[in-house]
């Protein structure tokens, strides 16, 4: 025997790899946290494993392969009779029936471990701990297994053990194989093998029950586990090899796993030929952890998990469990408290209030191929990228995913838009955060359905033509204690030090850390291989990239250069927008962030001015514009003169990056009033204002973003309860055509924005935009030219007063002749007054705005007029 031979009295399973050998591991062993075993007392078991937080018996563990592909759809590891279920997960039936903070039941006066009651009728469950209780029949057939050290039997049963399957599950003793399984509140075990031959194994108290066979191999066998006379054969879970590979672990502890949901969190799967459910978890500095859920009556008791060495991950494969089961992770962390915990990788989860996570298999069949293909064909810098944001819970109050694939695609391809994007959809416990404080990355939320019926919503988007950016929010999350925050009793996903954010109250990631950084990447490329979103808007960039955000001095340190910039950070946003283009042609990231970083959407590998690499962003939010000219369009005319530069500065660092003008739900809450409602004037002057600033953004240099509702100058502000004010536009409302005029103008926007290449080819180069005359402040008047690649030009012209001004004139670009109003705000057919040029401007040899020729054309009152080569 080598000292490479993992465990040499530990015996694999039948369907294993052949023997321990065959699956031995080279990780180390030993980490800050936990609590050394005792020593062994008794020879005939496994060595006990030397000090360390997992211990060299869970450092040198043979570990098996990854999944051998079958997805198992049945449950049923679980007692079989129907014991009153506490609810763990959050909701008030919980809290009702009286269930304590873990949700495994009411907690006894004496502090006892609290055990679920049994159903009326049956016997009472076995007796407190250290009790014994005569064996079922026939169990004294064969003599019991030897006894387990005070210390580990303790450690086993209170959840701290830091590797059960050297103590459960089939061990070599010097009379043959001792059997040990661990089944609280069972009246009997039995081992049954595959010829049928059936011996009961000696209760030892405490749900454990053991035996020695005379046997050399190990037979095939199941355990018949009996619960008051109901019994049910099972698959004996503790005699699995590990089902997590040991590629799958070096990545992981790399910071490297491209593909983290697939190693981590619940996975069906078939292993050694049993179809069940894998469990994984990283929690590196717990004591202890065990599975619960439906298939253990909320007991956490009978499954605690081993740990796979130095990784921090803890392990178990569970069979027949599947598809649709809730389940927890019991964690008894380094500081020795328990906390149930929703599993951080858990890619389906209950409707909050609920907590629990499900166990989810995907049976979506894509339709998508065609999109998919062609969606990187432009870079997205050079293609049309006009966006309607949603806040889809809201958007038709009471739709699911489903219902919503009939109706928002349909809308959105009306409209024009290229894109829609989704404020956040991953799972989050309070409504009001509109998802900006996520506790499930890795699931959509459920209170509009499953995953799948979410991957349904993205595909028929996809075929209507319409791609789907999703809001993502890496720089915090909140504190609820059944999700992230102190997972292993630990700052464990959190900074260690820096506390709570200011603004929010909740807690940063530590972007320092390659675990989480791992878990972070890997969830932005998860979003967009799962379910074929084709861009992340990233939330809170600025809060992520400075170390003093919102902190006064003395509650900030600098870094090691003596800076403000959070070197984490910026290390983490490179890595994840190199990641995600890489591997996702076609994607485009897209950073909301408010101040003049350098290089935001700079490539990694170019270093700037202030010596820090580009970000690697495809697009930046231009928050500067947004409110540069919001405050420019909220002052009376009479005033808007004084203001003028803030309509103009935008173009002094238009090209500094690739921007988004961004009219976002941001400027339509909390008292900042809807955008029609920020204009000046009265109902008819509104409105006309609202017109001309839309037309004035679509010209603009930058893709464009709208929240939904303002496409039909909803004059309320947004509220996350009830969406838009759709009766607006009912036929029946005296003032529909008023909104539906809006709504037409934003049809036309868009529709003509596409198919006009120098509004967006040349979005982020200085020769696809010149000012005819951007210095017209007693006019309020502004004049610009766009240009494709070929020179083909677009003039757009916005008149900010309420007057009419007949004969203005402004420069016409070289070589054209005439000039033809292809759009006027102020057309009747969208409520406006219908002043406008009906034929063709010709150009005059009179110099003007510095051309050689000019037209004289007829500006309507508070509109934008677009004029293309006649």
């Amino acid at each position: 025997m080598t000292d490479r031979q993992p465990f040499p009295d530990a015996i694999p399973g039948p369907g294993g790899k052949g023997s321990a050998r065959a699956a031995r591991s080279e990780h180390g062993s030993g980490s800050e946290g936990s609590a050394p075993p005792p020593p062994p007392v008794d020879p005939l078991i496994p060595p006990a494993p030397a000090a360390g937080a997992r211990g060299a018996a869970g450092a040198k563990r043979a570990r098996g392969g990854t999944s051998e592909g079958a997805k198992p759809g049945a449950t049923g590891a679980r007692p079989p009779a129907k014991r009153p279920q506490p609810d763990p997960t959050g909701s008030s039936e919980a809290a009702a029936r009286g269930y304590d903070s873990t949700g495994r039941g009411r907690r006894p006066a004496s502090g006892a471990a609290p055990r679920p009651a049994p159903e009326a009728g049956r016997q009472a469950p076995p007796p407190a701990p250290g009790v014994a209780v005569a064996a079922g029949p026939a169990a004294g057939d064969v003599p019991p297994a030897p006894g387990l050290d005070p210390g580990e039997r303790r450690r086993l049963l209170d959840g701290s053990h830091h590797d059960p399957h050297a103590l459960l599950g089939v061990h070599r003793v010097t009379d043959g194989l001792a059997f040990r399984a661990l089944r609280p509140y069972a009246r009997s075990v039995a081992v049954v093998t595959a010829d049928g031959a059936r011996t009961a194994l000696h209760h030892e108290g405490d749900g454990l029950f053991s035996g020695v066979l005379p046997l050399t191999e190990v037979p095939e066998y199941r355990l018949a586990v009996a619960y008051d006379g109901d019994e049910r054969e099972v698959h004996d879970p503790y005699r699995f090899l590990p089902a997590l590979g040991e590629l799958d672990l070096h990545l992981i502890a790399e910071g490297r796993h491209e593909q983290l949901w697939r190693a981590l969190g619940a996975e069906p799967m078939t292993h050694q030929g049993v179809a069940g459910t894998r469990f994984t978890v990283w929690a590196p500095n717990a004591r202890g952890v065990r599975v619960v859920g439906d298939f253990t009556c909320w007991d956490g008791t009978a499954f605690p998990m081993r740990s796979l060495g130095s990784s921090g991950v803890w392990e178990l494969f569970l069979p027949e469990v599947g598809e649709g089961q809730r389940y927890k992770f019991e964690v008894c962390g380094a500081d020795g408290g328990r906390r149930l915990k929703a599993d951080p990788m858990a890619r389906r989860t209950e409707e909050p209030p609920a907590t629990a996570s499900i166990v989810t298999v995907s049976r979506h069949e894509w339709r998508d191929a065609d999109w998919m293909a062609s969606r990187g064909r432009l870079p997205v810098h050079e293609a049309p990228f006009s966006v309607y944001e949603v806040h889809l819970a809201s958007w038709r109050p009471g739709l699911s995913y489903r219902e919503l694939a009939e109706q928002l695609p349909a809308y959105v391809r009306d409209l024009g838009f290229t894109h829609v994007e989704l404020m956040p959809v991953a799972e989050h416990p309070f409504g009001g955060s509109w998802g900006y404080q996520v506790t499930s990355y890795y699931a959509p939320t459920a209170r509009m359905g499953t995953p799948d019926d979410f991957r349904y919503l993205v595909d028929a988007l996809h075929r209507a033509g319409i791609g789907v950016i999703m809001d993502w929010v890496p720089a915090h999350f909140p504190k609820d204690d059944w999700a992230l925050a102190g997972f292993d009793g630990t700052n464990l996903y959190e900074h260690p030090w820096r506390g709570e954010h200011p603004d929010w109250g909740t807690l940063e990631f530590d972007f320092g850390r390659t675990e989480v950084r791992n878990f972070l990447v890997a969830n932005a490329v998860y979003w967009c291989e799962e379910f074929h979103i084709d861009g992340l808007r990233v939330d809170a960039v600025a809060s992520m990239l400075y170390l003093d955000y919102s902190r006064e001095d003395g509650e900030w340190a600098p870094n090691v250069h003596g800076g403000r910039e959070d070197l984490d950070a910026v290390a983490f946003l490179q890595e994840m927008n190199a990641t995600v283009y890489r591997r996702c042609p076609g994607v485009v990231t897209i950073a909301e962030e408010s101040t003049a970083w350098d290089g935001v959407t700079r490539p990694t590998h170019h270093v700037g001015p202030t010596g820090f690499g580009g970000l690697g962003f495809g697009l930046k939010w231009n928050m500067g514009w947004m409110h540069d000219s919001l405050e420019y369009i909220k002052h009376e005319p009479v005033h808007r003169k004084y203001h003028h530069n803030e309509m103009t500065f935008s173009m002094v660092y238009a090209y500094s990056e690739n921007y988004v003008l961004p009219i976002s739900h941001d400027e339509v809450v909390h008292g900042k009033d809807a955008l029609v409602a920020k204009m000046p004037g009265d109902w008819w002057q509104q409105r006309a204002n609202h017109r001309a600033y839309l037309g004035f953004m679509w010209a603009h240099p930058g893709k464009q973003l709208l929240f939904m509702g303002q496409e039909f100058a909803q004059g309320a502000e947004w509220h996350h309860e009830h969406g838009p004010d759709w009766w607006l536009l009912d036929e029946t409302y005296s003032a529909a055509g008023d909104h539906c005029g809006v709504r037409d103008l934003v049809r036309d926007l868009n529709t003509l924005y596409r198919a006009t290449p120098p509004l967006w080819q040349r979005d982020t180069t200085p020769d696809g935009f010149s000012w005819l005359d951007g210095g017209a402040a007693e006019d309020n008047v502004f004049s610009l030219i766009r240009m494709d690649a070929g020179g083909d030009p677009l003039v757009a012209v916005s008149n900010f007063s309420p007057v009419v001004r007949h004969g203005y004139r402004i420069g016409v670009p070289d070589g054209v002749e005439a000039l033809r109003e292809v759009l006027n705000t102020d057309a009747a057919g969208y409520g406006g007054s219908d002043v406008t040029n009906p034929e063709p401007l010709k150009s005059e040899p009179v110099p003007w705005n510095g051309r050689g020729q000019s037209v004289q054309l007829t500006l309507p009152p508070l509109a934008t007029v677009w004029l293309r080569p006649a």
